[in-house]
Formats: C-alpha cells, sequence, structure tokens
C-alpha cells in the first residue's frame, strides 16, 4: 500500500483525462504453447501527463486481450463484461504498467470506428494507491492486426479474419511487423 505522504505516488486527482484514446483487434495464436486462433481487443484510455522530479510519465489506462465472442468490428456498442481478471489484462501506466486484479468494461455507444466506453479497474495488485480507477471517453479504431503462425499473404489474413469478425469496411494497411497483416477501417 501507498502511503499517505508520499508525494511521488499518483492521485486521484491527477487523472484528468485527455482526447486520443483507441481500441483495436488482434488475431493471434501460438501453436507451440496449444493457444488456438483468437480475437482479442484492447482499449486505452489517456490521461494527462504528470511530473515529478526524476521526470514526466503519461498516463494510461489500458485493457488488453479482451475476448468478446461474437464481437464485430463495426457493431461493438452493448457489449458488457464485468469482473473480468483472468483472460485479459488492466492496468495503470504511470512510469510503468500498474496491474489491477479484475475490471468491468462497457462498450456504451459506436459511431463509426468510435466507441464510447467505460471502464473500471479494481484490485490494486502493484500499489499504485489508487482504487477503483475508472476511465470513460470515446476511442478511435486503429485497426486489426492478424498476426497467425500459417498466414502470410495479406489476402489469406483477412480471409482468416473474416471468420472471427467483419471484414467489410476494413482494407490492408502495408507497413506493419513482419509476418503480422494490419487491416484498417477504409476512407
Amino acid at each position: 500500500m501507498v502511503e499517505d505522504g508520499d508525494e511521488d505516488a499518483l492521485k486521484p486527482a491527477e487523472l484528468v483525462p485527455i482526447e486520443g484514446g483507441t481500441w483495436s483487434g488482434l488475431l493471434f495464436d501460438n501453436p507451440r504453447i496449444g493457444l488456438a486462433p483468437a480475437l482479442t481487443w484492447s482499449f486505452r484510455f489517456p490521461f494527462q501527463e504528470v511530473s515529478r522530479d526524476y521526470g514526466d510519465s503519461p498516463i494510461f489506462v489500458d485493457v488488453d486481450w479482451l475476448p468478446l465472442p461474437g464481437a464485430d468490428w463495426p457493431a461493438m456498442a452493448g457489449h458488457v463484461v464485468r469482473d473480468v481478471g483472468e483472460f485479459a489484462e488492466s492496468s495503470v501506466y504511470f512510469f510503468q504498467h500498474r496491474r489491477y486484479d479484475t475490471f468491468d468494461l462497457e462498450i456504451v455507444a459506436q459511431d463509426g470506428p468510435r466507441l464510447h466506453v467505460r471502464t473500471t479497474l479494481s484490485g490494486d495488485l502493484d500499489e499504485l494507491g489508487i482504487d477503483p480507477v475508472t476511465a470513460d471517453a470515446w476511442l478511435d479504431f486503429t485497426g486489426i492486426v492478424v498476426s497467425l503462425s500459417d498466414t502470410t499473404p495479406d489476402a489469406s489474413a483477412l480471409a482468416r479474419l473474416r471468420a472471427f469478425t467483419a471484414t467489410d469496411g476494413l482494407s490492408y494497411s502495408p507497413g506493419h511487423i513482419e509476418s503480422s497483416y494490419r487491416f484498417t477501417p477504409t476512407g
């Protein structure tokens, strides 16, 4: 637990939301450990940077590796998950990632590729000193990355992605990590 007198600790009043949050998808597998292809989603909520005597740090609330069975990227509104902890990760970035035990997440609304998302993280595992942490913002879609062990050309990657989510309105965006394929909204 962070002590009350720790002037370097992040304070709740310093969690000031700013524009620029993002959400994305990742279709991946890992046959070496027996992980079958799965589509997961990530959500990043930015807050104002904070300063300390030893440097500055951006602040983010991150929810990663969240499976949403049956979710289609152009129709995400209405998805709600409660008390998630085992199969996804949540953290607050303040000089480093500070993990939280569980989170709730609600996709409130969708406007094209933008989502209005709310989340509450609880169970401060790394003693950040703020519990719970909430975030509520409109997030911009940055696309879906396909990173499968047996997929090479972008056409094959798009076909594999189609088995997990709608692909209408997505197009290949070259220049991503080798052996991965990013698909972003068209237009």
